[in-house]
């Protein structure tokens, strides 16, 4: 039966952001060592593994990136302001730090690795696939999506024997649907700009990762989720702080 970890309610918006410093952390074991998963905020993660300190989507009002490790590796989704912050990005680089991105996003930063849709790269020993991002249904008042096809992407990085997902904004689409072997997922839900619960669920029931994070939740019900994922074997859903 599905294991639902206790749900924490709290308004994250009450104190400033970078104020936040108490992050939680997970760690997930996997066959090549321990991966640390910190959780800062919004659509920011950071995660380590093997002494590689890997920051995803790094967002100056979600952490004090002054405090943080500099990063060996950054990946970036996409190109919206709170995915690509340039300033985070230049307070966790060094001159060592590789950046993958998307062609979108090399138009603000010109130094780095640039991954299409459908690519496949190792870099620092980790191998990264880009899968498309977009929406399906969701769209601005003019018609067009708040993420169109082609622009955005997801990264599955593979650490060991364990294939983790960051979808980033997305909604369920064939590719992420079609995704195989997949232990950690990271899928959002931050309406109207991605998935609903009940979007993440019809992934989630297709591709069948072993541990589903809702994360860049905004303000959209979490316990929905838990509520349609209740009957799923074998998935563990876990919540943590990340609207």
């Amino acid at each position: 039966m599905i294991r639902i970890l206790p749900l924490l309610f709290f308004t994250l918006f009450a104190i400033p952001l970078n104020a936040r410093e108490a992050f939680e952390k997970d760690v997930i074991k996997t066959s090549a060592g321990d991966l640390e998963i910190t959780f800062l905020g919004h659509a920011s993660l950071m995660l380590k593994f093997n002494g590689k300190i890997i920051h995803v989507d790094p967002f100056s009002k979600v952490a004090g990136y002054t405090k943080l490790p500099k990063a060996d590796l950054v990946l970036i989704t996409h190109e919206h302001q709170d995915h690509l912050d340039t300033a985070a990005i230049d307070l966790i680089r060094s001159k060592d730090t590789r950046i993958v991105l998307t062609e979108k996003c090399a138009e603000k930063v010109p130094v780095g690795l640039v991954m299409k849709n459908g690519d496949v790269q190792t870099v620092l020993g980790v191998k990264i696939e880009a899968v498309p991002a977009y929406n399906l249904v969701h769209k601005r008042e003019n018609g067009q999506p708040f993420h169109p096809k082609g622009q955005g992407n997801g990264y599955v990085l593979t650490f060991g024997d364990t294939r983790l997902y960051i979808a980033g904004d997305t909604e369920n689409t064939p590719e992420m649907k079609a995704l195989t072997g997949i232990d950690v997922a990271f899928l959002p839900m931050n309406l109207p700009y991605t998935m609903t619960p009940e979007m993440v669920a019809d992934a989630v029931k297709a591709f069948k990762p072993r541990i589903v994070y809702p994360y860049h939740t905004g303000e959209t019900d979490v316990a929905r989720l838990l509520d349609l994922l209740k009957g799923e074997k074998d998935i563990e859903v876990r919540v943590r702080r990340m609207k």
